[in-house]
């Protein structure tokens, strides 16, 4: 590094631009504040090193979330999916879930467009090395010691700023390994970023080392697809956006397909599970439980004859086609051997071979949940670099770690989802609050109030916050209120609607294969039966307003599952009860003579701004969480 004494002054600082660096740049700059995005090459804007979708089960719901807070990710694979599907369809409302192939090329394109033309952002390339701080206390948080005041690039340039939002992702002293051979480079072969680790962990932050990993891409024209099962997209296709018109995104689609692993896969993968580095202990990362490789499946559930395998297409331009389901880090002649053991890979070219790559991150439990550090100021954090895997996962921190940069900056309060708001909530709170020793996946079991949170009234929880925030414009709000009004309107006028019963409407029910009515019954209760939808029971209802299908869907959910919202939202009472009682940042657990020892300890190194986020901690009994709500009202009698 030479010597340069080129300073620049902005903002806000974005460290990576990938999923969570592009929601926080975009958040920032649009809330008015000068702002700056660091990347290895721009070329990797929005990348998708691994498979080539966004959504999934409850993925999809982080991105309709992201989405109605004002954030990019929905409305960006709305332009650019190649096939479309709404998941667990056969299960009930709380998992549905939307899941889009993407043209991974396009995608990045797409996004590094909207970037490159946002107003208050400037995309860098340069590799960032140093974070410039200086002592500092806070009388509002006696956490506090640092302040962070900017950064230095690779080629000695500073740049000053108010906060720095940290979305390294898989990069810092990245190296990929496939069988004994290692390479030191980032995701598919970028560079990788070699210097900010070590000014990390001369602040004080406590690093880790992570493992993910990726299957191999595969000519198309060697594959043979009669073999194989073919999975088509959805008719219509639903957008991820809200502010996407349905009519709009319907395309022709391109189909993925399945076939499976078998005995001689496995054979293959057992024969030489001593060539795997995840197995002859190279690496040294640990790797992700609920997206395991080949090897880990094999190994992990060896009663199974046989393992699904999805062959995606990468994109509309190119043959290159993506094996889901068979991640690895086995060396190269061992993957086309095992590959070729799949029907309809029998005669497999391998265009980018499989790999295990390992990173740096950071333990999030240093974080508070508006996913800035406990003892800095103006230092947030968001995505991979958190521990978790997944690009939905990494946009919905990435989309809250800028936003509250944003609102720092501007002297305003910052924002906090609770479990109860959002699955991002969920996925937030169990990283800055649990024991998390691999990345994090988020999952629909997660999330305890989950029929609160489904997919489809994402923008009834949030839309309101995100018009609060100022990413929702007024235009996006009103067309919102619009459609709230409408359902709301039309709960209503079901609900006032009575039948009874005539014959003529017996015939009708038994018709539709429900039960006849034995007195007279509200369109709404007639609804509630499992076996009768919104259309079906049309013909009892001749004054039926023409509403869109969003409306619809809204209406038939809440008067379907009434009752049990209603107790969800019980629950939530409850819950937001604990969330309120606030513990003072100045408290000394030492102080507090019957909390027991484990207690005391993750307490204090925790830090938890509540009672609620104190009960979730492992190790805190709920003897100890009684015991602290005793001193809190002592020591709130004694002020």
């Amino acid at each position: 590094m030479g010597i340069n004494t080129l300073v620049e002054e902005v903002d806000i600082c974005v460290v990576g631009a990938g999923h969570a660096g592009c929601e926080a740049a975009l958040a920032c700059a649009r809330l008015g504040l000068d702002t700056v995005i660091f990347t290895v090459s721009v070329d990797s804007i929005a990348l998708m090193p691994c498979n080539p979708n966004i959504g999934g089960s409850s993925k999809g719901h982080i991105v309709r979330e992201i989405d109605a807070l004002g954030g990019e990710m929905g409305k960006n694979i709305d332009k650019t999916f190649i096939q479309s599907k709404m998941l667990n369809v056969s299960k009930g409302p709380a998992v549905h879930s939307l899941r889009a192939q993407a043209d991974k090329s396009e995608y990045s394109r797409s996004m590094r467009m909207v970037l490159e033309n946002q107003e208050h952002l400037t995309i860098k390339q340069a590799e960032v090395t140093e974070l410039l701080w200086e002592e500092c206390s806070s009388e509002n948080d006696t956490n506090v010691n640092k302040r962070i005041v900017g950064l230095k690039t690779y080629t000695g340039t500073t740049y000053l700023c108010k906060a720095v939002v940290l979305c390294t992702g898989t990069y810092l002293k990245a190296r990929c390994l496939t069988g004994e051979a290692i390479t030191y480079t980032g995701p598919n072969g970028l560079q990788p970023a070699n210097y900010l680790t070590d000014s990390l962990v001369n602040m004080g932050i406590e690093v880790r080392r992570f493992k993910t990993g990726t299957p191999a891409r595969m000519d198309r024209r060697s594959l043979d697809f009669s073999k194989m099962e073919e999975q088509k997209g959805d008719d219509p296709i639903v957008p991820f956006s809200f502010s996407s018109d349905p009519d709009a995104i319907q395309k022709e689609q391109v189909s993925c397909y399945l076939t499976y692993t078998n005995e001689e896969t496995h054979k293959i993968i057992r024969d030489n599970l001593d060539r795997s580095p995840i197995y002859a202990g190279v690496i040294e990362g640990t790797g992700p439980r609920y997206c395991p490789s080949i090897e880990d499946k094999v190994v992990k559930f060896s009663d199974k004859e046989r393992h699904q395998v999805f062959i995606e297409p990468e994109g509309l331009y190119t043959n290159e086609m993506y094996v889901s389901g068979m991640s690895s880090s086995l060396p190269e002649d061992v993957q086309l051997k095992m590959y070729r053991t799949v029907p309809g890979m029998e005669n497999c070219k391998i265009v980018k071979n499989a790999y295990a790559i390992e990173y740096d991150c950071i333990n999030p439990r240093q974080l508070y949940a508006t996913l800035r550090f406990k003892n800095i100021l103006g230092l947030y954090a968001g995505g991979q670099f958190n521990g978790s895997s997944g690009y939905e996962e990494a946009a919905g921190q990435g989309l809250i770690a800028g936003i509250n940069a944003a609102l720092s900056c501007l002297g305003k309060d910052e924002i906090v989802l609770d479990r109860s708001e959002a699955y991002i909530g969920v996925l937030i709170d169990d990283l800055v609050t649990k024991d998390n020793f691999e990345p994090y996946r988020m999952m629909t079991s997660r999330a305890e109030y989950r029929l609160l949170l489904r997919q489809d009234n994402a923008d009834m929880r949030l839309r309101p916050i995100g018009h609060n925030i100022g990413l929702i414009t007024d235009e996006e709000y009103e067309k919102f209120l619009e459609k709230k009004s409408l359902i709301e309107k039309e709960i209503d006028r079901i609900k006032s609607i009575n039948i009874g019963a005539a014959k003529e409407n017996q015939d009708i029910l038994v018709s539709l294969g429900s039960s006849p009515l034995g007195k007279s019954t509200s369109l709404a209760e007639l609804l509630c039966r499992p076996e009768l939808t919104y259309d079906s029971i049309a013909p009892f209802d001749i004054n039926r307003p023409s509403l869109p299908k969003a409306v619809i869907d809204e209406v038939e959910i809440e008067v379907k599952y009434e009752g049990y919202i209603d107790r969800q939202l019980r629950q939530v009472e409850q819950f937001k009860r604990m969330e309120k009682k606030l513990i003072p940042s100045d408290i000394d657990y030492d102080d507090i003579d019957s909390l027991r020892l484990e207690a005391r300890q993750k307490l204090k190194s925790i830090k938890p701004v509540s009672v609620g986020q104190a009960s979730r901690i492992s190790g805190v009994s709920p003897s100890d969480i009684s015991v602290l709500l005793v001193y809190l009202s002592s020591r709130g009698s004694e002020k």
